[in-house]
Formats: C-alpha cells, sequence, structure tokens
C-alpha cells in the first residue's frame, strides 16, 4: 500500500542520552506511514513526533495524565473520534493529527527488558501512538484494547517487526 496524500513529520529531538540517526528517523517515518496505510487513511496530514528521555517524558505525563512516572509513549491527538470533549466528534481529518512524545531511554530499557532491539520498541511504540491520533484508546474498554493490540501486531508484521 502506498501513499496517495502528502504526509509531512515534524521531529524534535529532546534528549541527548542516545543518539537520533536519520535511520531511526526513516524507520518512524515507515511506522506511521504503515499505520495510516492500514488504517485506509489517505488524508493529506501532520504528525509532530519529539523524542526525549524519562526526565522529559516524566514531566509531561504528570502534568498532562496526573501519573508521577516516566512512560514509554505519550500521544496527544487534536482531533476527538468519540465526542468525549467540548469539540465536535469528526470522522475525517485533514491537516494536523497530534503530537507523539516517545522517550528514546525508556524504549531502550524496554527492548532489553523484552529481548528485542532498540528499533523494534521505538517503531511499536510509534505505532501505538499513531493508533491513538486515529482515535483507538485502549483505556476505555476491554474490546477497545484487544482490538488496539490486534492491530499493532498487524502492523508490526507488515514493517516486518512482528515478534516471534
Amino acid at each position: 500500500m502506498k501513499r496517495k496524500m502528502s504526509l509531512r513529520i515534524y521531529f524534535e529531538n529532546e534528549q541527548d542520552k542516545l543518539p537520533l540517526t536519520y535511520k531511526m528517523k526513516m524507520l518512524v517515518r515507515e511506522a506511521i506511514e504503515t499505520t495510516l496505510d492500514f488504517e485506509d487513511f489517505r488524508n493529506t496530514c501532520e504528525v509532530s513526533v519529539t523524542f526525549t528521555d524519562n526526565e522529559g517524558i516524566h514531566e509531561l505525563n504528570k502534568k498532562f495524565r496526573g501519573v508521577d512516572k516516566p512512560t514509554d509513549v505519550l500521544s496527544f491527538p487534536l482531533f476527538d473520534f468519540e465526542g468525549e470533549t467540548e469539540e465536535p466528534p469528526i470522522d475525517e481529518i485533514i491537516n494536523n493529527l497530534g503530537d507523539i512524545v516517545i522517550s528514546l531511554e525508556k524504549a531502550q530499557e524496554q527492548a532489553e527488558e523484552y529481548g528485542h532491539s532498540f528499533e523494534r520498541e521505538t517503531a511499536f511504540l510509534c505505532v501505538h501512538s499513531m493508533l491513538h491520533l486515529l482515535g483507538y484508546d485502549h483505556e476505555r474498554s476491554e474490546e477497545e484494547d484487544v482490538e488496539m493490540r490486534a492491530k499493532q501486531r498487524e502492523i508490526m508484521e507488515i514493517m516486518g517487526l512482528g515478534v516471534k
């Protein structure tokens, strides 16, 4: 599947614990594109991806979710698909989907813990976050959690990064 509409990704590196390579940025781009293609999302869109460390994501997690600890990835969708905020629910998006913030430090820790590559873990976190930007939320219900996990597995398989 190839994208028919344009995609712009804005990268920001706010950490210095791990090198952010061109190859890593292209892997993140592939994760975003594969997720959009999997969901048959054809609108022109933008996504912002910020790479941070555990300290940076801890601050954001505490500020925006009230959780006083670092996490691996945060998603900040700009649109409400379910009508849960004051914004009217929408079916299609034309422009900016939102922001993804990935702790590369946490991704490295989890890669070691789960026994796979740092690249695979970072791509997975990006896929997970993209699904959030597209309206999925594993915290809403068990059914949505199961659905989101299945989509993540399928997308990672398409990328050749599935877990055996």
